[in-house]
């Protein structure tokens, strides 16, 4: 295993270093089944007391929450709202309105609403966040195009994972136990856990280790990666 251009073999937090080691991959494709593909792919290079940590998009592509931009027909109140989300060279976000649109559907109306009316005040006050803390983690997990991705995810938005913590246990299980399962939602500038089979206290030290995303988020195919404590 190598690192991605321009990242780390090694990550240290709170005293421990990290081996951070991608693994590379196929194209994961709405129908593959996500248990058949880690075990394919991880069960061979992992070892006791490892901890995988597998990307949130692959997770729901395997459960068929991808769909193109161009099969989503967005209504006004979308369009009219992502003009408004502040775009980021790391990706489109809400800011578009066929990702808008499936954050009205994914969070319902009157949250997004919600959440739109208390940003533009935490605004003006000159605090920034507040849409994604009214609007929660389904709105902040869904992924829009952006450009480098491996086709067809360049063209596509990929909604955020359904019961990740559910997710975490059963690959856990599947892996005989040997390894602790993160399922993480981590981008160049930012990220979240979402499903772990560790204690959630843990979670910030997770998001520091990992918060250079060392898989990329582009064409590398590393939508998984281990975590193993150097000696």
């Amino acid at each position: 295993m190598q690192a991605n251009e321009g990242k780390s073999l090694e990550s240290t937090v709170d005293g421990i270093t990290y081996e951070r080691l991608p693994i590379k991959t196929h194209v994961v494709m709405d129908g593959d089944d996500l248990r058949s593909f880690v075990k394919q792919y991880a069960q061979d290079v992992i070892e006791p007391g490892d901890v995988l940590f597998v990307t949130e998009k692959i997770v729901a592509i395997t459960q068929g929450r991808s769909m193109l931009v161009s099969d989503v027909e967005p209504r006004p109140l979308a369009t009219f709202l992502s003009k408004y989300v502040k775009k980021t060279p790391y990706g489109i976000g809400l800011g578009m309105p066929e990702t808008m649109e499936m954050a009205l559907r994914e969070c319902g109306t009157p949250r997004i609403l919600a959440a739109a009316g208390i940003s533009v005040i935490s605004k003006a006050l000159g605090r920034s966040g507040d849409f994604y803390r009214v609007a929660g983690e389904r709105a902040r997990a869904i992924d829009g195009p952006t450009e480098g991705t491996i086709p067809p995810y360049d063209e596509s938005i990929v909604l955020g994972p359904e019961h990740p913590e559910r997710v975490a246990r059963d690959l856990k299980i599947l892996l005989g136990n040997k390894v602790d399962v993160l399922i993480v939602d981590i981008n160049d500038i930012g990220g979240n856990i979402l499903g772990s089979t560790l204690d959630d206290e843990l979670n910030d030290h997770w998001v520091a280790v990992l918060q250079d995303n060392p898989l990329g988020q582009g064409a590398q195919s590393t939508p998984m990666g281990i975590l193993r404590k150097k000696n």
